[in-house]
């Protein structure tokens, strides 16, 4: 399996931190015109417009199309509530209290920068706010064990053993993924497992930690349109997303913006 994990050269690097910041900076623009009344087409196109007009860079999900799957319609995915991921855009319009995730890919020169962020549609509940600060937090729990040496196990472990205890669940079909000139790479970061188990970390590594973190059950549905999934009890679902970047003494990360969200202090 490692055989198949890039590392990459410091000329990638450079241009993956440059997609990082590109997608990082995507999501600052976009935030101000996250509220009540607002429908996701607007987001979507607010944000295929700043990409493409003002960053000269690629919408990554448009008419992204792995196998067995119609090619993505839109340039963002826009998972609301109990949306988990891969949220269609469309004309329904945003209401006070919802919760909805962006998750944004922008490709410059070839390179492609990943990152989600949760945000609040005017006052949202206060099991919809602990469940995407939990989230945040455990996004950070997965970054800070990445170093040369770990395991992808241990991103998991520290992602699963801290939301658990919580009464929150962890999204076990989708992952974070390899990233590079590819949107979707080897090897797969699961959220969940053990401590010192699966792919050993070696500097030069880039990949996305993701979870999908669930108010209720763990199980999921994906819907009709082929790509929207969603809790199966209909529970809140939130997830964070980053670009990490495997470095010789711990981690950096690629997806940072003057107006990304600090990182919670443990």
């Amino acid at each position: 399996m490692a055989m198949s994990v890039s590392i990459k050269t410091p000329q990638e690097i450079e241009k993956m931190r440059v997609a990082g910041r590109l997608t990082a900076e995507a999501l600052d623009y976009i935030a101000p015109f996250v509220k009540v009344g607002v429908t996701t087409n607007e987001l979507d196109k607010l944000c295929h417009d700043f990409i493409v007009n003002v960053q000269h860079g690629i919408p990554a999900p448009l008419d992204y199309a792995p196998s067995g799957h119609a090619p993505y319609p839109k340039s963002i995915c826009t998972s609301i509530n109990h949306q988990v991921c891969h949220g269609v855009p469309s004309d329904k319009a945003l209401k006070n209290g919802d919760i909805v995730n962006l998750d944004i890919t922008v490709i410059k020169d070839g390179y492609h920068g990943d990152s989600s962020r949760m945000f609040y549609v005017g006052e949202p509940s206060i099991q919809a706010r602990r469940l995407c600060e939990v989230t945040w937090q455990a996004l950070w729990r997965g970054i800070r064990v990445v170093k040369p040496g770990a395991y992808l196990g241990d991103i998991g472990h520290a992602i699963q053993s801290f939301v658990e205890p919580l009464g929150f669940s962890v999204v076990r079909e989708f992952c974070g993924h390899g990233i590079g000139r590819q949107f979707h790479e080897e090897p797969q970061v699961l959220h969940y497992g053990r401590p010192k188990t699966g792919l050993k970390l070696e500097a030069g590594m880039i990949f996305t930690i993701e979870p999908m973190i669930n108010a209720g059950k763990a199980a999921i549905k994906q819907l009709g349109d082929g790509w929207t999934v969603v809790t199966k009890d209909h529970s809140l679902s939130a997830q964070y997303e980053h670009t990490i970047l495997v470095t010789d003494t711990g981690y950096e990360v690629l997806t940072v913006s003057d107006g990304c969200p600090p990182p919670p202090s443990s």
